[in-house]
């Protein structure tokens, strides 16, 4: 199935307009193969057949289908495990130490996929933190896709997904084998709030949150669109909080109010005092 240029340049309008993120030329064939799928289910005949109902119909929810295909939904347990051992610690020790008057503690996903990174952060808690258990602890992770944020709420995962990061100890303790699949036990799944989210528009409201994972997600907008994002960050995150982004990610030469903390083996990100306090 190959695509036509005209055709190609209307998706990539539309995904960029839509959700921020970027196709560049080249990337035919992952539009070709992603849109495929999404043919197939809604049985029309092709690329073309498919943009003309595009045009036809712009408030329809095919839109929103086309711009969840494009989405990038790669993710496991403890992916790049070096994050997580800084957020055990010494990020949460550090939040907790004062934050102990209030015993409260908020920590967002954004851009949470199938839902294990929030499910990882989840079992960081109850592994090493058990005091927590008496705090007001509010876990919430976003995405764009519907259908992403149910199969988080579900929580069931193929033993291909559970081998990739999951260490043993932590599946027999935390999953029930259901069918030839694993599920979250209901603890771990009501720890956290899943709910849709499009970091490309305009954000709701929401209270000030103390550790931001926001991993391998900036890599796929555009500048412009990367300096809004760290620009609403700034808005949300507590101004002793903590802000995680991918290994290839940076606020360099987009937003100079962030500063970086280096850790052991990785790093994080907090807004500079003086930024903190005009804001």
């Amino acid at each position: 199935m190959n695509i036509a240029q005209a055709d190609f340049d209307f998706v990539c309008e539309l995904v960029r307009t839509q959700s921020g993120i970027e196709l560049e030329r080249g990337k035919e064939y992952l539009v070709e193969a992603r849109l495929s799928t999404l043919i197939n289910r809604e049985k029309i005949d092709s690329i073309s057949a498919l943009v003309l109902r595009l045009k036809t119909d712009p408030t329809g929810l095919l839109r929103r289908h086309v711009v969840e295909a494009m989405t990038t939904n790669e993710t496991s347990f403890f992916r790049d495990l070096y994050p997580f051992e800084a957020l055990k610690k010494q990020v949460l020790p550090n939040l907790i130490a004062r934050r102990c008057g209030s015993k409260a503690l908020s920590i967002w996903c954004g851009a949470s996929s199938t839902g294990q990174e929030p499910y990882s952060i989840a079992m960081t808690l109850c592994e090493s933190f058990p005091e927590l258990a008496n705090w007001r602890v509010t876990l919430i992770a976003t995405d764009i896709s519907t259908e992403m944020i149910e199969r988080s709420r579900q929580g069931k995962y193929n033993q291909i997904e559970i081998n990739r990061g999951l260490p043993a100890r932590l599946q027999v303790k935390y999953f029930d084998k259901v069918g030839v699949e694993w599920q979250i036990k209901p603890r771990l799944r009501q720890m956290i709030d899943f709910r849709e989210m499009n970091l490309a528009q305009k954000w709701p409201l929401m209270l000030p949150v103390d550790v931001i994972f926001l991993r391998n997600v900036l890599i796929y907008f555009n500048d412009a669109a990367k300096r809004q994002i760290l620009s609403n960050i700034r808005q949300v995150l507590a101004p002793d909080g903590y802000l995680f982004l991918g290994c290839a990610e940076t606020t360099l030469c987009l937003d100079d109010s962030y500063e970086r903390i280096e850790m052991e083996k990785t790093s994080c990100y907090r807004v500079k005092r003086a930024a903190a306090v005009a804001a």
